[in-house]
């Protein structure tokens, strides 16, 4: 157990351990404090047989959790080495993969808002479930950087280019969309959410998902299948955004009008991420790489800049450096080996 005030509520109820994320003023915004706080809870109840479920809840009205705290990453890059960033990062994707292997059901419930890291704690769980309230996005395009915690295994592994597009703009999916696109397994209203909690703690997850899963809203994506995955099997982001152009469609023109919003060397290095990634065997391997992107992405000039339009100042008004996707160019520095500094997830699945 821990107090109301931690940032993570640690109790066990019946067969049920719950992880309660408890920023809610953040948005349950996740620290290095937290990822410590659930790893150290997972350990425990891996070895305790009578904890059979994990149960991860957002406390406060608004969702799970809005994503990694941001803000202490700006300030690192800004003002520091870029040490305490690489080591929150080393821990937070070590928690992701751990997630994803977990021995034990992991109910992940996707309430509300569920972006970045928010995704990297619930989307790798064995069972997750969005309700009629989800957002699930993984907007680090916004804000000079590239989809991480796993968001590029994710969506390089959704259906044709619907992750692609979700990766590049990041939008907001809904419970239908995040369940199309392997986001999420099993909606349920939120009004059922307390009783669903309550049956996990009596009842095996099969039969308390029984009691309550139902039928998704229809989501977006499905009926606009045709032109995304024409448009973002392009070659470049350019191409890219020139088949939107030529489509004609409102919505294809609003993703080409916001990708040129979003941060010119984010967006090549995100296509490059998640092509990259869907030739990667394994979540462990693709986490490797998105810590050689992360790491090579504080020393970007756009990181620094992009939190402080959209968090800081919210003036909504980056100046991205280089401000085209003409003058990008190195895009195979992001993906250089990092030496000792690896973060050898892949390396250890193998000799594991």
């Amino acid at each position: 157990m821990t107090g109301a005030d931690s940032p993570v509520r640690v109790r066990t109820t019946g067969r049920a351990g719950h992880l309660t994320l408890n920023r809610p003023r953040a948005l349950n915004a996740l620290n290095h404090t937290m990822v410590r706080l659930i790893d150290e809870a997972l350990t425990e109840w891996e070895r305790d047989p009578a904890v059979r479920t994990v149960v991860v809840t957002g406390a406060g009205e608004r969702g799970l959790c809005a994503g990694g705290d941001i803000r202490a990453v700006h300030d690192d890059a800004r003002d520091g080495d870029g040490t305490a960033s690489a080591e929150f990062w080393r821990d937070e994707y070590r928690l992701n993969a751990r997630i994803a292997r977990y021995p034990k059901p992991y109910v992940a419930v996707m309430d509300g808002i569920v972006m970045g890291g928010g995704v990297g704690i619930s989307a790798h769980g064995s069972v997750r479930v969005v309700t009629e309230r989800s957002r699930i996005a993984m907007p680090e395009t916004g804000i000079g950087f590239v989809p991480d915690v796993g968001g590029t295994y994710l969506l390089s592994r959704a259906p044709g280019e619907l992750g692609t597009h979700l990766a590049l703009t990041g939008a907001q999916t809904g419970a239908g969309d995040a369940l199309l696109c392997g986001l999420a397994d099993h909606h349920v209203p939120s009004a059922a959410l307390p009783d669903l909690v309550a049956d996990l703690d009596a009842l095996p997850v099969e039969e308390a998902l029984a009691r309550h899963a139902r039928p998704a809203p229809d989501g977006e994506l499905a009926d606009r299948r045709g032109w995304i995955d024409s448009c973002y099997a392009a070659g470049t982001v350019e191409e890219i955004i020139d088949r939107l152009r030529e489509h004609g469609s409102p919505e294809a023109q609003a993703a080409a009008d916001t990708l040129l919003t979003r941060s010119p060397t984010a967006l090549k290095v995100t296509l490059a991420a998640l092509r990259r990634a869907r030739r990667l065997g394994s979540l462990e391997e693709v986490l490797d790489q998105e810590y050689r992107v992360s790491c090579a992405a504080l020393a970007t000039p756009d990181l620094v800049e992009g939190v402080r339009a959209q968090i800081i100042d919210k003036d909504r008004s980056p100046r991205w450096s280089p401000a085209t996707l003409a003058e990008v160019s190195g895009v195979e520095r992001f993906f250089a080996p990092l030496g000792e500094r690896e973060l050898g997830l892949g390396a250890g699945l193998h000799s594991g």
